[in-house]
C-alpha cells in the first residue's frame, strides 16, 4: 500500500480524466492495468508519474490500452482558453494551434473564436509537431 500511497497523484491524475484503471502492489512495484479513452488521457497519467516522482522506472509498471485511437484526444473549452493555450499546454508550443483549428474545421471558423463548452478534436503530437 505505501507504492499506492506515494502515487495517490497519479491515481487521481487517472480518476479525473475517467480511466479505468486497476492498481495493485505485487513485487515491489506499483502495477497499474487498464484502458483510458485516449492516447492523450494515457499520456497525462504518464506526465504525472514522470513529473513527480524519480524513482518510476524502479516502482512503476503501466499497461493501458487506447479505446480510440482517432483523435489523440478531445477536450471541452473552459472560460479563458485559447487555441494557443491548448496548443502549449498540450503540445508545449503555443505556434501549434493552427493544427488544432485545422483538426475542427467542422466546428470553428476562426481560430480566435471558441465557445465555452465547445469538444474539440485534438490532433496526434506527431500530426501537431510535424
Amino acid at each position: 500500500m505505501a507504492l499506492q500511497n506515494d502515487y495517490k497523484d497519479v491515481l487521481d491524475v487517472a480518476k479525473t480524466i475517467g480511466a479505468k484503471v486497476e492498481s495493485r502492489e505485487e513485487n515491489g512495484k506499483l502495477i497499474l492495468k487498464g484502458s483510458v479513452d485516449y492516447a492523450w488521457d494515457r499520456d497525462r497519467i504518464w506526465d504525472q508519474i514522470k513529473a513527480k516522482h524519480t524513482q518510476w522506472q524502479q516502482e512503476v509498471m503501466v499497461n493501458l490500452t487506447v479505446t480510440h485511437a482517432e483523435p489523440y484526444g478531445v477536450y471541452t473549452v473552459k472560460s479563458g482558453d485559447t487555441l494557443g493555450k491548448l496548443a502549449k499546454d498540450i503540445y508545449g508550443d503555443v505556434k501549434l494551434y493552427p493544427k488544432i483549428f485545422e483538426a475542427n474545421k467542422d466546428q470553428l471558423k476562426d481560430p480566435d473564436h471558441i465557445k465555452v463548452g465547445q469538444v474539440l478534436k485534438l490532433p496526434p503530437k506527431s500530426i501537431a509537431q510535424a
